[in-house]
């Protein structure tokens, strides 16, 4: 019985490495499937089978059963071995991958090696991300490169929500954290407030958001800091009472070692200025035209406030 397959390759420039993902080809195939492997691979692929079952084999363990829409991650330097049931075969799109980030996308969750076999509960914003990648290949797209790998981004991220087990159940917890996010409570009192262990609620946070609960807490607080910052003129000491630091010497010295600046800095920089003063257009000199203005453009706007983003 003939089967469907369509796919295509990029060699990426070396200069796409610095996006942290560059993308090595993607495909889409359809039926009775030839079985794949054994083989072990150099690089990072997502297979997503959209229709039909069948069986995946990693080196030393038993098979296991895939049921679509499910998710089988291969990943560099080790063997595997799949294929769909004999006769009725199944539909899948693959996407392949390299760069820095997949080790920061591992440690957060997003790519799961132990477990390369992943049930999804829906595949269609997995399904628009492919197609967006699949577009990007086409025949002398001079932005292949850039496309398919900053789309390669997005898919780590619907596949990541399309888990079954992507914590949509937890969200209530990072929620209610957030909202309590600025009381001067411990982890300990957070998980009593919330009827839960303290180590249920780290294993909560942690399957949900890829950090445990101090840090969670700590980028709410610190969001919240730039917010307030950036956005009033209330003083810094206020800001840090506002965001649940009681020490504003303390809220100082964590803003500057998280952001890399201390808060006066961040909101000089970060306040927008006032306009500048009106002018005419007789006052406005050609080279003091913005490039992108024609004459006409500067003519038919005197008296405009400057506005900066």
């Amino acid at each position: 019985m003939a089967y469907y397959s369509w796919m295509r390759f990029l060699t990426p420039d070396v200069l796409y490495q610095d996006l942290g993902l560059v993308c090595l080809g993607a495909g889409v195939q359809r039926g009775p499937l030839p079985v794949v492997g054994p083989r072990t691979l150099d690089r990072h692929v997502a297979v997503v089978v959209t229709a039909g079952s069948g069986w995946f084999r990693r080196a030393g363990d038993p098979p296991q059963r895939v049921v679509a829409p499910a998710l089988l991650w291969l990943t560099p330097g080790t063997p595997h071995h799949y294929g769909p049931d004999p006769g009725t075969g199944w539909d899948e799109t693959f996407v392949a991958f390299t760069g820095a980030a997949t080790g920061t996308y591992t440690r957060a969750g997003y790519i799961t090696p132990r477990h390369p076999v992943v049930p999804l509960t829906d595949t269609e914003a997995v399904g628009q991300v492919v197609a967006r990648i699949v577009r990007a290949l086409r025949p002398a797209n001079p932005l292949a490169d850039i496309e398919a790998g900053v789309a390669v981004h997005e898919l780590l991220i619907v596949l990541r929500a399309a888990r079954d087990d992507s914590g949509a159940a937890d969200r209530p917890v990072l929620e209610a954290l957030a909202r309590d996010a600025f009381l001067p409570m411990s982890v300990d009192e957070h998980a009593a407030r919330l009827g839960m262990s303290p180590a249920g609620l780290r294993a909560v946070v942690r399957r949900a958001s890829g950090r445990g609960p101090k840090e969670y807490l700590l980028s709410v607080r610190l969001g919240r800091a730039q917010e307030l910052l950036a956005g009033t003129d209330l003083p810094t000491t206020t800001v840090a009472r506002m965001v649940g630091f009681d020490d504003p010497a303390y809220f100082s010295r964590l803003f500057n070692r998280k952001l890399g600046m201390p808060p006066s800095q961040f909101r000089r920089l970060e306040t927008r200025t006032a306009a500048l003063p009106e002018v005419t257009s007789d006052e406005l000199s050609p080279t003091s035209r913005a490039p992108w203005c024609s004459p006409a453009d500067g003519a038919d706007s005197p008296g405009r406030p400057g506005a900066a983003g």
